[in-house]
């Protein structure tokens, strides 16, 4: 999955979500990416996109891209 600017939205990202809030994808589950303690055992089930642990409700899944450009999802930094 995508940002609206092109780039790959990564495990580790920090986001700003509605420009109000942030969050950290802790799952990519399309690419089968995690961050512990999230596993692929805990979210496949799911079958797509991200899991944002977000300051205003925990963790959220976002199933595709245009659930993600709804929130306005932005890419505030990434972690290498």
């Amino acid at each position: 999955m995508r940002y609206r600017d092109g780039q790959e939205i990564r495990v580790g990202d920090s986001v700003s979500i509605d420009t109000n809030h942030r969050g950290t994808v802790v799952a990519c589950i399309d690419s089968a990416q995690y961050i512990e303690p999230h596993t692929s055992a805990q979210w496949a089930y799911l079958v797509s996109g991200v899991i944002v642990d977000t300051d205003f409700g925990g963790l959220v899944h976002y199933p595709d891209r245009e659930a993600v450009d709804g929130e306005g999802f932005e890419l505030v930094s990434r972690h290498a």
